[in-house]
């Protein structure tokens, strides 16, 4: 039996409709939602000087909070979410804490082009370690309270000073051939 008028099998989709379904238009509508992403990111990016001031906060905060026992990571991951919400109270670290915190730690803050990022150089870290993230205006601490650098010491005392002393064998096990051995130290040329 033969139908003549099948409205089954009819669409009276709009143009919207069908552009929206098809693949091409799915690529164009996520490339747009994209695109309006990074433009956002690109204008709510923190400039260096407001990652600066936050990430000092952040970093005093974190000062504050290990001030008695030191936790693990998992700790400093939990209170690296809570310094984004809360200030750091200075008068709780003491005075000398802070001058040698400022004596031997230097905060650079760097604008990117999507995001800004915080770096922190101390002698443990030379060439800087990440403690902070931001984009979409907001600063996102990742310090570790190891990343500070809050004494400072010699490593050796003079410079004839070896660094590690020779192991001393107190036993009377057979180590083989050479079992103390010893750096070895140019001279100078020898003459004959």
């Amino acid at each position: 039996m033969y139908q003549a008028e099948n409205t089954n099998f009819k669409t009276n989709q709009s143009i919207t409709q069908e552009f929206t379904r098809s693949c091409l238009g799915r690529i164009i509508i996520a490339g747009v939602i994209i695109l309006v992403g990074l433009l956002l990111a690109y204008f709510t990016a923190p400039k260096e000087n407001d990652m600066d001031d936050e990430m000092l906060d952040n970093l005093m905060q974190c000062l504050e909070v290990n001030d008695g026992i030191k936790g693990d990571a998992v700790d400093d991951y939990v209170h690296n979410l809570t310094f984004i919400f809360t200030t750091a109270d200075t008068t709780v670290i003491p005075k000398d804490e802070l001058e040698t915190f400022h004596k031997y730690n230097k905060l650079e803050s760097y604008r990117h082009t999507f995001y800004s990022t915080s770096h922190i150089y101390n002698n443990m870290h030379p060439e800087g370690t990440r403690v902070g993230v931001g984009i979409f205006g907001i600063i996102i601490p990742t310090v570790l309270y190891e990343d500070i650098l809050l004494e400072i010491g010699p490593v050796h005392k003079g410079y004839e000073q070896k660094l590690n002393n020779a192991p001393i064998n107190t036993q009377d096990d057979d180590l083989g051939e050479t079992p103390n051995i010893t750096e070895f130290h140019y001279k100078g040329d020898i003459e004959n």
